[in-house]
């Protein structure tokens, strides 16, 4: 959850009056500290490669001022670089708290009638649209740490958490073209997962669903409304996971994870499928059998994000929450069960706010 106070994270546990600022820069340069924003939402969804997206309405003319870009590539709401650093105020009654939900990149901006409608999306997507010009590989002195760096830096700056064993990078390993497919294949092999921290940074990070709960949701307390999400498919459904890799003199080695979650649906020798349904996946990065369980462990994590029980929440808007936070649900059969958020949308005007959070064992 984002850093709040005390007097703060009590005003939004019921109504309470809302502002949103933002800020645009372009490079080092700030075009304006006042955009002003009439309306608009905030989506997040961790299973897309870029999670974040932002839809704003500003006022046409404001303060004597022309929102509407045209052609002009210097203009606050350009698409031609800007960013926005956006802040969620809370009226604490003697003064206002704002809490920074991010930077955003500006991809289009749309004057209409007395209004301009201004797309944004995540620092990620500076990645993503970077394609790789020419295959890229890596020497026989780089780590996946400075894989990682050679890969976004310095569209982005990479920070790693310590709980990450940096190890040596495979100059057997080539990418094509597509920075984003590389980044995920690291991941992927260093049991590894990353995200866009609200300074602009992008932090790696072991991929774990454990941590304390930042928030507790009744059904039917505080206008919270919980109800479970009734889709159910066998599509993209594993209780086993293969991971494949090469030692150093060639010969092919793997690791093995199966789902031994009793409360899982998909539970390995359950009522799924007592036989294995695998997930196969190979890579070059990884070099030892440890490596490989390690690997094959950590995409079986991810495959029960995507399967697990879910629930949908609306409540009052929340200006702290991320997904990825801890909260505990007590409702629909549910006593204080630990959850974790997937997608969220923030309105930034006064509105519900909803939620999708992932049941965890």
């Amino acid at each position: 959850m984002l850093e709040m106070s005390d007097e703060a994270l009590a005003v939004v546990q019921r109504s309470f009056d809302m502002d949103v600022r933002a800020e645009s820069w372009l490079g080092e340069e700030l075009l304006t500290d006042a955009v002003p924003i009439s309306d608009g939402s905030e989506d997040r969804d961790r299973s897309l490669a870029v999670p974040e997206r932002i839809t704003l309405t500003v006022p046409r003319r404001d303060r004597g001022f022309d929102w509407d870009p045209g052609a002009d590539p210097a203009h606050p709401l350009a698409a031609f670089g800007q960013q926005l650093r956006i802040d969620y105020g809370v009226n604490l009654g003697t003064h206002w708290e704002w809490i920074n939900r991010g930077w955003f990149v500006i991809t289009s901006s749309e004057a209409e009638g007395d209004t301009v409608s201004v797309e944004l999306q995540g620092l990620l997507t500076l990645i993503d649209e970077a394609k790789l010009i020419a295959p890229f590989q890596p020497s026989s002195t780089d780590t996946l740490t400075s894989t990682v760096r050679a890969l976004v830096e310095p569209a982005l700056t990479c920070s790693f958490d310590g709980a990450l064993v940096d190890r040596a990078a495979s100059s057997s390993m080539q990418w094509d073209s597509d920075r984003m497919e590389a980044l995920g294949e690291v991941a992927s092999a260093w049991a590894a997962d990353y995200r866009v921290t609200e300074d602009a940074t992008l932090l790696w990070e072991l991929l774990t669903d454990d941590g304390d709960p930042v928030l507790s949701l009744t059904d039917g307390v505080g206008g919270t409304v919980v109800r479970w999400q009734a889709a159910t498919t066998r599509d993209g459904a594993y209780n086993a996971v293969v991971s494949q890799g090469e030692d150093a003199v060639g010969n092919q080695i793997q690791g093995v994870a199966y789902d031994t979650d009793p409360d899982s649906p998909f539970m390995y020798g359950g009522n799924f499928n007592p036989l294995p349904v695998p997930y196969t996946e190979s890579s070059p990065l990884l070099t030892t059998v440890a490596q490989c369980r390690a690997a094959a462990a950590s995409t079986m994590r991810r495959l029960r994000r995507q399967n697990a029980r879910r629930l949908g929440v609306t409540m009052v808007p929340h200006p702290g929450l991320m997904t990825g936070d801890i909260v505990t649900v007590t409702g629909q059969g549910l006593t204080n069960q630990p959850c974790v958020i997937e997608t969220l949308s923030l309105p930034y005007s006064p509105d519900e706010m909803s939620l999708t959070i992932r049941v965890l064992a």
